[in-house]
């Protein structure tokens, strides 16, 4: 596949989901993006902002196997992976696939579970594989997860733990929309009264399996010149110095920014990153990694503006 058909095709997708969900294109690029460069997307806003809608459209208009779990306290990590249940009839046991074995999972409310289920994940985000009872499993090399959540401030959530949080490459805060686009969802839901999902809105299938392998194949030649990597480092090694913060970005971070990088270069029709690609992606690869200080935290600072500036403090190669 071509760059300009990668950026064709990525256009293409967020037009589709377009269909369904109003006023979100940055999000839905980003999306495309995370799936462009194997990485994972954390979306955090208020209820009854199109998270899940958002998620069910993208799934659609890719065409993968699509599965759903709803994150509740009483929910176990069996739920997610599975479990080999007994067979009375072959007196042996049977592995029973739990909602996981998909192409793109959507980890609904995801904050709405313990620590101890959101910990079945993991492995599954990191190596796309899971354990079950000793044996190993394999999903999809597309294996991507598409999480929930409502804001921390809200009743009955937990935080995320720091390995899970590093797990996804974007945090996306999903707002809520401007006056305009408000009463483009009401004229468009507030006819509707059947079921609100993708086909509702005539989602429909813009690629395949063997697109998204071409396009992801593609991305990975864009080249990534030694000026932008240490770019990158030099932003990501800003973090861990910053008086501001307790605790920085990881490596994988800085791996995970430049990959983002290189899809975003593609979906802009370019065989080469350039520093704005890192420069727009690195509040949304860095803002859920990192903890602020107790100093931070007393005077009310802010994670989006210490990230904002630390990226603006480090100097972009020319």
């Amino acid at each position: 596949m071509s760059i300009e058909a990668v950026k064709t095709l990525g256009s293409t997708i967020i037009a589709e989901v377009g269909k369904a969900v109003v006023g979100q294109e940055d999000s839905v690029e980003k999306l495309v993006i995370a799936l462009f460069s194997g990485g994972h997307v954390l979306l955090e806003g208020p209820p009854g902002t199109a998270k899940t809608l958002m998620a069910q459209s993208f799934a659609r208009a890719l065409n993968l196997d699509f599965g759903r779990i709803q994150f509740t306290p009483d929910l176990m990590p069996g739920d997610i992976l599975g479990a080999n249940l007994f067979n009375f009839q072959t007196s042996s046991f049977t592995l029973t696939k739990g909602p996981i074995f998909c192409e793109l999972l959507l980890a609904d409310e995801i904050n709405r579970t313990p620590p101890k289920t959101q910990a079945a994940l993991l492995q599954a985000m990191q190596e796309r594989e899971i354990t079950i009872d000793g044996d190993t499993y394999g999903l999809s090399p597309r294996f991507t997860v598409v999480a929930t959540q409502n804001p921390i401030e809200q009743q009955g959530v937990y935080p995320l733990p720091e390995a899970q949080l590093d797990r996804f490459l974007f945090k996306l805060a999903i707002g809520y929309p401007d006056a305009a686009e408000e009463k483009r969802i009401v004229a468009a839901h507030g006819g509707l009264f059947t079921k609100i999902d993708a086909t509702s809105f005539g989602v429909e299938a813009v690629t395949d399996a063997e697109g998204i392998a071409a396009a992801i194949e593609t991305v990975s030649k864009v080249t990534l010149v030694d000026e932008i990597v240490g770019y990158i480092v030099d932003i990501v090694r800003a973090t861990r110095e910053s008086p501001d913060l307790e605790s920085g970005a990881s490596p994988r971070a800085a791996s995970l920014l430049a990959r983002a990088a290189c899809a975003r270069a593609a979906l802009h029709g370019r065989d080469y990153t350039i520093p704005d690609d890192v420069k727009l992606l690195a509040p949304s690869v860095l803002r859920h990694r990192m903890i602020l200080s107790p100093s931070a935290e007393i005077d009310g600072r802010q994670m989006d503006a210490i990230v904002d500036n630390l990226v603006e403090k480090v100097e972009a190669p020319r």
